[in-house]
C-alpha cells in the first residue's frame, strides 16, 4: 500500500491498518497529544491521539523539519563515540 492508497482511506482503517501491519517505533507527549510514531512499509508516521478526550485526531507523515524531531531525538540514547573508537 503507498502512501497515497494509506491517506486516501477514512481514519478508522488507518488505525486499522496500522495496528495490523505496523511496528510502533516510540511515543512522545507533545503539547496535548501523545504522538505515537509507527513504521508501516518504510515510512514513518504520527498517530496523534488526544488523550483528554481519548481520540486519535490525526495520523501524518513524519515531518522531520518539525521541532517534535527534538523529542524524538532526547529518547534515543547512543554510547559515546569512544567507546566505539575502543572496541567497547
Amino acid at each position: 500500500m503507498t502512501l497515497a492508497e494509506f491517506f486516501a482511506m477514512p481514519l478508522p482503517r488507518q488505525c486499522r491498518a496500522l495496528y495490523l501491519h505496523g511496528e510502533f517505533v516510540m511515543a512522545i507527549r507533545y503539547y496535548r497529544h501523545k504522538v505515537n510514531l509507527y513504521l508501516l512499509n518504510g515510512e514513518y508516521l504520527e498517530v496523534f491521539y488526544n488523550h483528554k478526550q481519548g481520540i486519535i485526531e490525526a495520523i501524518r507523515p513524519l515531518d522531520t523539519a518539525s521541532k517534535r524531531m527534538n523529542f524524538y531525538a532526547d529518547q534515543v540514547k547512543l554510547k559515546s563515540l569512544g567507546s566505539f573508537q575502543d572496541g567497547r
